[in-house]
C-alpha cells in the first residue's frame, strides 16, 4: 500500500531546509509568490508623509515655510544728510546756550541760569514724552515739569550745594508719575512696561538741575564750560561726520556710522584740553580727563537713543512727532553729561 521510499529520498536534508516559524511554507510545496506592490503600499502607510524636494534646495516640510518668511532681511534705513545737519545744528545751539548761561551764574545771582535750565528741561520733557508715549502721557509730562521746577528751586535755595535735594525730588516725581498711571484702569495694564520710560524722563530733568548745583561749588563754572563744550563739540562732530561719511554702519536700522562716534569723542576731548590751557584752575591734562568722560557719555547717549527709536519702530509702534524724535538724542546726551561733569569735578578737581 505504501511505497518503500519517501518522495524526499535521495535529496540532501540541508538543501531547501524551510525556516522555522508560522510564516514558513508547508513542506514539499513551493513558496508562495511575493506580493511586492502590496508590501510596498503597507510600508508607505506605516511612514508619515515623505519630504518633498524643493527645486534648487534641500527638502523641507510645509511648516518650515513660515520660518523662511520671518528670516527676510529688513531693508536698511537710508541716511539723510539734511536731517543730520539739522540735528548737528540743534546740538551746537543747545551747548552754546548752556555754556553761556553758566557764565551768568554767580554768588547770589543764579536765577538766570536756573531759567535757562528750566527751559531746556521743558524741551526734554516734550521730546521724551512724545517719543516714548508712556501711559497717561499728560500726567507724566505735568509731573515731570513739576519735578523739574522743584529740583531747580532746591538747587538754588538749598543751604549746602549737594545732590541730596535733587534725589528727593526725583523719587517724589517717580512715585507721582506711577500713581498717576495707576488711577486710570486703561493705563494700569501697561504701568510695568512704562516704569522705565517714566524713570528716564523724571531722572533726565533732575540731571539738568545738577548743573545749577555744580555752579555753586569752586571751579564749578569752569568745569561746566569745559565739560559741556566737550559734549557739544562731540555731538556736533558726530552728526556732521554722519552727514559726510556715515561708515562703517553700526546697524541697518540705525542711520549712524562708527566714524562719527569715534571722531566726535576724540575731537571733543581735544577741545576740552585746549580750553584747559586757558582757564584758571585747569591744566590740559585735567581738562582732557573730564572732557573725555563727558564727550564719550554724550555721544553714546545720543547713539543709544537712535537704537531705542529703531527698536520701537521694529516693534510696530507708530512713529512719533518728527521734531520731538530728533531732538531726543542731543537732549539725552546733555542730560547724561551733566551729572558726569558734576562727578568728575567733585572727584578729580
Amino acid at each position: 500500500m505504501f511505497p518503500s521510499t519517501s518522495r524526499d529520498a535521495g535529496r540532501d536534508p540541508w538543501a531547501d531546509d524551510p525556516s522555522s516559524g508560522s510564516s514558513a511554507p508547508a513542506r514539499g510545496y513551493p513558496p508562495a509568490p511575493r506580493t511586492g506592490p502590496a508590501e510596498e503600499e503597507g510600508a508607505r502607510r506605516e511612514r508619515k508623509g515623505p519630504r518633498r524636494l524643493r527645486k534648487g534646495g534641500p527638502g523641507r516640510r510645509p511648516e518650515d515655510a513660515s520660518d523662511g518668511a520671518s528670516e527676510e532681511d529688513v531693508p536698511p534705513v537710508e541716511f539723510r544728510r539734511p536731517l543730520a545737519l539739522t540735528v548737528a545744528g540743534f546740538a551746537a545751539l543747545l551747548g552754546v546756550g548752556l555754556v553761556l548761561g553758566a557764565q551768568t551764574a554767580g554768588p547770589g545771582h543764579r536765577l538766570p541760569f536756573a531759567v535757562i535750565i528750566f527751559g531746556v528741561q521743558l524741551l526734554y520733557v516734550l521730546a521724551w514724552t512724545m517719543a516714548m508715549r508712556p501711559p497717561a502721557l499728560l500726567v507724566v509730562a505735568l509731573v515731570s515739569a513739576g519735578t523739574a521746577a522743584i529740583a531747580d528751586v532746591a538747587a538754588v535755595r538749598s543751604d549746602i550745594a549737594g545732590l541730596a535735594p535733587l534725589g528727593y525730588a526725583a523719587v517724589a516725581g517717580l512715585v507721582l508719575g506711577v500713581l498717576g498711571q495707576l488711577v486710570r484702569r486703561v493705563d494700569r495694564v501697561r504701568v510695568t512696561d512704562s516704569l522705565g520710560g517714566t524713570l528716564l524722563i523724571v531722572v533726565g530733568v533732575v540731571a539738568f538741575a545738577s548743573l545749577i548745583v555744580l555752579s555753586r561749588i569752586p571751579k564749578g563754572t569752569q568745569a561746566i564750560t569745559v565739560c559741556l563744550t566737550a559734549a557739544g563739540v562731540a555731538l556736533l562732530v558726530a552728526r556732521l561726520t554722519d552727514a559726510v561719511a556715515p561708515w562703517p554702519r553700526l546697524a541697518p536700522q540705525v542711520p549712524r556710522g562708527a566714524a562719527g562716534v569715534v571722531a566726535g569723542a576724540m575731537i571733543g576731548t581735544l577741545t576740552s584740553a585746549v580750553l584747559g590751557s586757558y582757564l584758571v584752575g585747569f591744566t590740559p591734562t585735567s581738562a582732557a580727563l573730564v572732557g573725555v568722560v563727558t564727550a564719550a557719555t554724550a555721544v553714546l547717549a545720543d547713539l543709544a537713543v537712535g537704537y531705542a527709536e529703531a527698536g520701537r519702530l521694529m516693534a510696530g509702534e507708530p512713529p512719533t512727532m518728527w521734531v520731538a524724535r530728533h531732538m531726543q538724542g542731543p537732549l539725552g546726551g546733555f542730560a547724561l553729561a551733566a551729572p558726569a561733569a558734576y562727578a568728575m569735578c567733585v572727584l578729580f578737581l
